[in-house]
């Protein structure tokens, strides 16, 4: 059977880059590599990128292949059966770092994911706070189990560090791997050093060879002026710690705010209803109104009615991404008694013999009449 044309294998043009070719095989080896990709067929469509990749992604070879084709490597040129020759063809550096699985490494066990140093896993905590302290801003204190560099071996895991006899200190060990078209070289993490490429005379009985140890700290944690239910601020390398010696992950803190027994708040807005007296309403009056920090005298009207509203500008909370405030705002509250003295009902009664009825009432009574 004819050999197919190793740019239509790759399905590249014949002017593609030396990076498009690199790429191309990437997508065919991340498809059809016999590791991943079990169906019939699947391997022999790999050894046929593998071909493809080796003599195109060399200039010398290239050339020769543009102008004689598959007799370039036939007639000599190639391996006893035909065809051209993998021996000494080195795939190691296409392969390195192919497919990252994260944690897990490569499923051809190359070494790369395996010796870097991965951050840990972030985490989350729920910190409640009261309705002061997140409209002023406040400072907590939490106590939280996160990781430090052992003190003893002062985080090398180990006492008498030398270069790993096994692998020579590069953390992989290198092997030749035969295929029907030739062999080529796969590297895997070395069992001795665990990819470290060092080893110990003696293992740190503090922290297990690990290099860090569990410690339970004291953070203060400043809740920012104006954080609102769900906010969130991060505290860098307090999460949890790394598998394999790398950064700690960081602590996400989401803060929920309680209910106050008199304000409430809208954004930066701050709402308070004032309770006042009927004959207050009436007459008007000057109450003292508590503000977040401060107090103020307030003048109400005479014939305030409940509802009502008083706005104090500026006097909100902070926007906590910006400098600007919200207004408070006094909302008017008339409190109509539920128990009178016998004088006191003398004297209401007294008052409804006269003419109390407004603008209001009386257009309300003529509709009813109607």
């Amino acid at each position: 059977m004819a050999k197919r044309d190793y740019y239509d294998i790759l399905g590249v043009s014949k002017d593609a880059s030396d990076k498009d070719i690199k790429m191309a095989f990437r997508r065919l080896a991340k498809k059809y590599h016999p590791d991943v990709n079990k169906e019939p067929g699947a391997e022999e469509k790999f050894k046929e990128a593998q071909e493809a990749y080796a003599v195109l992604s060399d200039e010398s070879r290239r050339k020769q292949y543009d102008q004689f084709g598959h007799a370039a490597f036939e007639n000599g040129g190639g391996s006893a059966g035909g065809g051209f020759d993998f021996s000494g063809f080195d795939f190691s550096d296409i392969f390195e770092n192919l497919f990252d699985f994260g944690m897990g490494g490569s499923p051809f066990g190359f070494s790369s994911s395996s010796r870097r140093k991965s951050k840990g896993n972030d985490s989350l905590l729920v910190m409640e706070v009261s309705f002061m302290e997140a409209a002023l801003g406040a400072k907590k204190e939490i106590e939280i189990t996160t990781t430090d560099t052992c003190p003893e071996c002062k985080g090398k895991g180990g006492f008498g560090e030398h270069s790993c006899e096994e692998c020579h200190g590069s953390g992989t060990i290198t092997s030749k791997q035969n295929t029907l078209f030739g062999s080529f070289l796969t590297k895997t993490t070395c069992p001795t050093c665990g990819g470290e490429g060092v080893t110990y005379d003696k293992v740190c009985s503090k922290c297990h060879g690990k290099g860090r140890v569990k410690t339970v700290k004291t953070v203060e944690v400043k809740v920012p002026e104006g954080v609102d239910d769900g906010n969130r601020i991060r505290l860098s390398g307090y999460g949890e710690a790394s598998l394999n010696g790398g950064p700690n992950g960081d602590l996400y803190i989401e803060f929920k705010v309680k209910e106050h027994d008199f304000y409430m708040r809208d954004g930066a807005d701050v709402y308070i209803n004032l309770p006042i007296t009927i004959t207050e309403a009436i007459l008007g009056c000057k109450k003292d109104v508590k503000l977040l920090n401060s107090t103020v005298t307030l003048t109400i009207p005479a014939g305030t009615n409940s509802g009502d509203k008083h706005r104090i500008k500026g006097k909100g909370i902070k926007d906590v991404n910006y400098h600007s405030r919200g207004d408070f705002y006094v909302i008017v509250n008339v409190v109509t008694p539920k128990k009178l003295s016998r004088e006191q009902k003398k004297l209401i009664e007294k008052l409804e013999a006269t003419d109390l009825s407004d603008k209001t009432i009386d257009k309300y009574n003529k509709f009813v009449r109607q």
